[in-house]
């Protein structure tokens, strides 16, 4: 087994970097990476990004939003979370998360954590969860990921990962939300740098294992990936599925509701109901929207040609713009 650490804490080019060892390097290798992010929050591969995410606390905190390749529910990652990704040859179309897991509750349990597995793909230490894991297989090829909470911010995780919209139906995969915990709860004598260093001895005992570090051809190639998929909107967001969305606010001109059919992001239809006055006629702004990406700067083109107060009296474009989207 080969294992594969760097430094870079950029979420969109740890995913990348994960992707490129699971595509393109030695197909006759296993490789265990070691990698961290920042604060950032990652979105399972068939979820609906804005139904997992307050999105007005991640802006205002600076929180990385990307989407990953394989499935399960969102996660909030920064440096008091440790990433571990195992890329192995098998022959199943599911692999068994227990099986794989297995060498980090050992190395957990060494080090005084009484870690154990539960359900389809936890683990626990005292009921409470410490990690969550996700896998995808391509080609024989299978890629188990997972996530261990050594000290993280679980105030921010609570936050980040809170849903502020009023209404909202999807297709979408939805999270469980599960109560969390810090291994440094349980084991506060138990660092990274320790967890890091008996995982590798037990990997060493029971399959052998060397390091490698990625070259530069690797590094650029990352950075490629990420600014192509992981860097960009349609990829976060626009990957979503289709849903439905209900949202209802009070402003000085009266209340005004919201109904938007969005699918990969972009708006296919949008209604505004609500006791407000306004001259205009609403419909020529529901049109304009039609065909629009629901992120901001596509909805405030989309709406530079209309008075808003015009149309709706008391309320600023700033204001719709907002409703619209967050």
């Amino acid at each position: 087994m080969i294992l594969i650490q760097w430094p870079n804490t950029d979420a969109s080019y740890n995913l990348a970097a994960e992707e490129h060892i699971f595509n393109h390097l030695d197909k006759n290798q296993d490789y265990l990476l070691l990698w961290q992010n920042r604060s950032a929050v990652i979105i399972g591969r068939h979820q609906n990004t804005i139904e997992e995410i307050n999105q007005d606390y991640i802006r205002a905190h600076d929180v990385q939003v990307v989407r990953r390749l394989s499935g399960g529910g969102a996660v909030y990652h920064d440096l008091g979370n440790l990433n571990y990704s195992l890329i192995i040859n098998t022959q199943k179309t599911l692999y068994d998360f227990k099986t794989l897991s297995l060498p980090v509750v050992q190395a957990l349990q060494k080090l005084g954590a009484n870690a154990e597995f539960t359900g389809r793909n936890d683990l626990v230490i005292a009921g409470k969860k410490i990690s969550g894991a996700a896998q995808m297989i391509k080609q024989g090829r299978l890629l188990h990921h997972g996530t261990l909470l050594f000290h993280s911010d679980l105030e921010m995780l609570q936050k980040v990962l809170s849903v502020k919209i009023e209404k909202i139906e999807s297709k979408g995969i939805k999270s469980v939300r599960s109560r969390v915990t810090n291994i440094c709860d349980h084991a506060p004598a138990v660092t990274i740098a320790d967890f890091k260093t008996t995982l590798k001895q037990i990997l060493a005992h029971e399959r052998g294992l060397a390091e490698q570090a990625l070259s530069s051809a690797d590094q650029n190639a990352i950075n490629a990936l990420a600014n192509e998929r992981y860097r960009t909107w349609e990829w976060n967001f626009g990957q979503s599925p289709e849903y439905n969305i209900r949202k209802d606010y009070r402003f000085d001109g009266g209340g005004l509701s919201i109904y938007l059919v969005v699918n990969k992001g972009v708006i296919q239809s949008v209604r505004f109901f609500g006791d407000y006055f306004g001259d205009g006629d609403i419909a020529e702004i529901e049109t304009a929207l039609q065909a629009v990406q629901i992120r901001p700067e596509a909805i405030s083109a989309a709406l530079a040609p209309f008075e808003i107060p015009h149309y709706v009296h008391g309320l600023t474009a700033a204001q719709l713009i907002h409703y619209i989207v967050d």
